[in-house]
């Protein structure tokens, strides 16, 4: 076959993996079934490439996996299918200006000599970029199982950076909760309940998905299905971490909720005790306001200074007597 490069165009790179944990990036070869051979191939593809299905097509991929390969909208899952696995995992976005909660989906295609994963244009996952590092050094996988291995445990890794960051920001809300402003802090609490839900909403799944990878699949080793268990008890672990998280965020903002409420009161109470205060005051100087016969002291010289000592003795009395009901 005769790759133009138009061809190649769907293609991000192509490594065949010696078997000893290294491996050469190469061109894309005709055919990528090695099975006389030690080690794999690997290929990285752009599933929204309009070139990716049809490649796919002509090394006779199987159309469910293609279509799961090249779908727009993926959740993660693992499914056996004649001549191989497909695994749909999501890792931490960790491309600059984007939400780590929005996760990139990785989709993988494994056999015995052969990995292909794609993932869309411009949505890099630095897991795959530390997989491609490990190759150049010489300490990549070994194995299409191991590469598995390998991969799951680096989107756990970068997983529990987030994880980790969401709980420390509960921990310093918790600790200044008091001395930070409440808009503030219920706007923070607001987008890391955002985070969690939509990061749990992956886990779970991807959970289940790697507890149906190691069911019954010879492609893994003994050690790579160790291997996996511990990484989905990991998934299980920041599952569990993320409802604890929730639950916090939860109590944080009722406590929010509470002070905001007790500041409330507290502003009404001070308006109850001035009211309380100027009502009569008020209602005393509404009276001698009055354009009306008959008035007391309207000829007198000295009846505006009494007025004035006897609302205030009013007010003192009134300010005393809230005192002494312990109501100031």
């Amino acid at each position: 076959m005769n790759h133009s490069a138009t061809a190649l165009s769907p293609f991000l790179w192509h490594y065949q993996l010696d078997g000893d944990g290294g491996g050469a990036e190469t061109t894309v070869p005709r055919c990528f079934q090695r099975p006389e051979e030690a080690g794999f191939d690997w290929w990285h593809l752009e599933s929204n490439n309009a070139d990716t299905a049809e490649w796919l097509r002509s090394m006779d991929i199987d159309i469910k996996v293609i279509d799961a390969l090249t779908a727009d909208e993926t959740r993660p899952r693992s499914v056996r299918l004649a001549g191989g696995t497909l695994v749909v995992l999501r890792g931490v976005n960790t491309n600059p200006g984007s939400d780590p909660e929005d996760m990139v989906s990785i989709r993988i295609w494994f056999t015995g000599h052969l990995v292909i994963t794609t993932r869309k244009s411009g949505r890099k996952l630095l897991s795959v970029q530390d997989m491609r590092a490990a190759i150049d050094k010489g300490s990549g996988p070994c194995t299409t199982g191991d590469f598995i291995s390998l991969l799951i445990e680096r989107l756990a890794d970068r997983i529990s950076h987030v994880v980790d960051d969401i709980e420390q920001r509960l921990e310093d809300f918790e600790e200044h909760l008091n001395n930070l402003q409440i808009s503030t802090v219920r706007m923070s609490l607001l987008n890391t309940r955002r985070q969690t839900a939509v990061i749990r909403r992956y886990l779970s799944p991807q959970r289940e998905a790697i507890g149906l990878l190691i069911q019954k699949n010879d492609i893994f080793s003994e050690q790579d299905v160790h291997f996996l268990h511990l990484q989905n008890d990991r998934m299980t672990r920041y599952i569990e971490n993320l409802d604890l998280a929730r639950e916090r965020a939860l109590v944080l903002q009722g406590e929010l909720q509470n002070q905001l409420a007790e500041q409330q009161n507290q502003r009404m109470y001070v308006l109850s005790v001035v009211a309380a205060i100027f009502l009569p005051l008020s209602f005393l100087t509404g009276v001698f306001g009055m354009n009306v016969a008959g008035l007391p002291g309207t000829d007198s010289p000295h009846a505006f200074v009494l007025l004035t000592l006897f609302m205030t003795t009013i007010a003192v009395l009134l300010i005393g007597y809230m005192w002494w009901k312990k109501w100031l």
